[in-house]
């Protein structure tokens, strides 16, 4: 049984994430400051921890009991690890 909650949160941060790229890019294109183009990124990069966040929670939440409960907790874990350790490289 899945436990997977709604994920159209994660979603519309994503699109709201994608509006902003695309802001940049025009900032970039019409030659803004640097350092107001920096402090948008930052943003972005803020932006897109956070739906990390969501999505790691959502995992916890959801696939990672399900795995506990079935009896795969460790392969589970060790998938996450892995994502983990690519998202933080």
């Amino acid at each position: 049984m899945s436990r997977t909650r709604n994920r159209q949160p994660m979603v519309h941060r994503m699109a709201r994430i994608e509006g902003h790229v695309r802001a940049v890019r025009e900032m970039l294109v019409s030659d803004r400051d640097c350092p107001e183009i920096l402090i948008q990124l930052a943003a972005i990069r803020a932006a897109l921890d956070g739906v990390a966040r969501l999505v790691f929670e959502d995992h916890m939440d959801s696939c990672i009991v399900d795995a506990v409960e079935t009896g795969n907790a460790e392969a589970k874990i060790a998938e996450i690890k892995t994502a983990f350790a690519q998202y933080f490289i």
